[in-house]
């Protein structure tokens, strides 16, 4: 019985080293910026789509912000989808300056089935724009976003995702580890990617798509998380996601730890759901192809149940009397120095991070909670993986109606030059 739980176990001792190195390497190449030469000069036009469920309380704001960005008026237009609205989105919206559709539609609920149907109405307008920016109703944007998002289009790039920042780290603790958890991504995983020429992942706002790659392959993307769908159905037509770490939206983070579970929950069903729909995809195209950014991809998807294959493997390894056998083999492929420094960098990682966006008192104490964010995405994950054909949409509800200057003012992070560019006639 011993063997036949060695044969199970040691192979998986190997699936979980190569998971580990392979994330901890390239974390380290999301320490620092390649040398730029931006397009300053605005050229492309945008539609700037909101999506908006019961969204009063945030509604305004965003829509000020978006009227004052530093780029030409007539370059952009701001579209509101609301969408099966109860309240005074809509009125909210008009009054704020913004062109608004309203859907209702009891049957296909969410955020994707609301996308397909407002860019289904932009293609059928009789102006023509070159990209699509869609940013979530209690976002705040940085006054360079959309210049930003042109040098990106000017440089060829189709799909791109902008910085996801905080608009209220320092609001609860939740909200404090959640940002820390964005930051680090932001870093280690979007920049790294996009410093070694891999395709980083669409992130649900603050993101740019090229108009003729939505007209040409169309979106889609119905499922829980239909920014990964759409990430993984273009990267199959090659086309990689890149990262523009200057179009900065500060996105509002969950106040309480029930907030938290369930929109973690709902990322993770939604990530079952596109992994098991597009892993055997990519994985026979990667190969056939030899494309790396493709089984990048993969890897990728694979994420959720590497969480779940590694948490029970130690769970597993601690019943089994031979538990020092696979930690022997463990040390045997890779010195126990490298298992040090790893375990080390977990910790390392964060720190260098916040030293690096130069932040608050505040989140190096909510620093001390990370672990538990960290560690309570172990059930989250098990019950995505239980109710990962559960498509029903769950609402965060939004109450923080802050403005870009009070959140200006709350920062002293600058990391992002605020004042980078001058446009004639702003």
């Amino acid at each position: 019985m011993n063997h036949i739980f060695d044969y199970i176990m040691i192979p998986m001792q190997l699936i979980i080293l190569f998971f580990t190195l392979y994330y901890f390497i390239l974390a380290f190449f999301g320490m620092w910026r390649r040398k730029e030469n931006k397009i300053l000069v605005p050229q492309k036009s945008f539609a700037i789509v909101v999506a908006a469920h019961n969204e009063e309380n945030v509604i305004v704001q965003l829509l000020e912000n978006l009227h004052v960005l530093k780029y030409p008026r007539e370059l952009y237009d701001i579209f509101v989808v609301a969408d099966n609205c109860t309240d005074k989105t809509s009125q909210l919206a008009r009054n704020a300056g913004a062109i608004v559709y309203e859907r209702f539609n009891n049957e296909q609920r969410g955020k994707g089935y609301a996308m397909e149907w407002i860019f289904a109405k932009l293609f059928r307008l009789k102006r023509k724009y070159d990209g699509i920016v869609i940013f979530d109703a209690d976002n705040l944007v940085h006054p360079n976003f959309l210049l930003e998002m042109n040098n990106r289009l000017c440089k060829g790039e189709k799909v791109i995702q902008g910085y996801l920042d905080a608009k209220n780290p320092n609001d609860t603790w939740i909200a404090g580890t959640f940002a820390i958890s964005f930051w680090l991504i932001n870093h280690i995983w979007h920049l790294a990617k996009y410093n070694l020429g891999l395709s980083s992942a669409l992130g649900g706002t603050g993101m740019c798509i090229s108009t003729d790659v939505l007209q040409e392959f169309g979106w889609g993307a119905t499922c829980l998380t239909e920014d990964l769908e759409f990430t993984m159905k273009v990267l199959l037509k090659g086309i990689r996601t890149t990262w523009a770490h200057d179009a900065i939206v500060y996105d509002e983070k969950p106040l309480t730890f029930k907030q938290s579970w369930n929109q973690r929950k709902r990322w993770a069903q939604g990530h079952f759901d596109v992994a098991g729909r597009y892993i055997p995809l990519l994985l026979y195209e990667g190969l056939r192809r030899r494309d790396w950014r493709l089984l990048d991809g993969v890897l990728h998807l694979l994420q959720s149940h590497f969480l779940l294959m590694s948490t029970v493997f130690v769970f597993f390894s601690y019943l089994n009397p031979t538990f020092h056998l696979y930690t022997d083999i463990l040390f045997t492929i890779v010195p126990v120095q490298v298992w040090t420094i790893i375990a080390i960098g977990q910790y390392v990682f964060p720190i260098l991070i916040l030293l690096m966006i130069r932040a608050q008192v505040k989140s190096w104490f909510y620093l001390i909670f990370y672990p538990i964010f960290v560690y309570s995405q172990i059930p989250i994950t098990f019950l995505g993986f239980l109710h990962r054909n559960d498509r029903e949409w769950s609402h965060t509800q939004h109450t923080r109606g802050i403005s870009y200057q009070e959140v200006v003012l709350a920062t002293n992070s600058d990391e992002f030059p605020k004042e980078n560019f001058q446009i004639a006639g702003k």
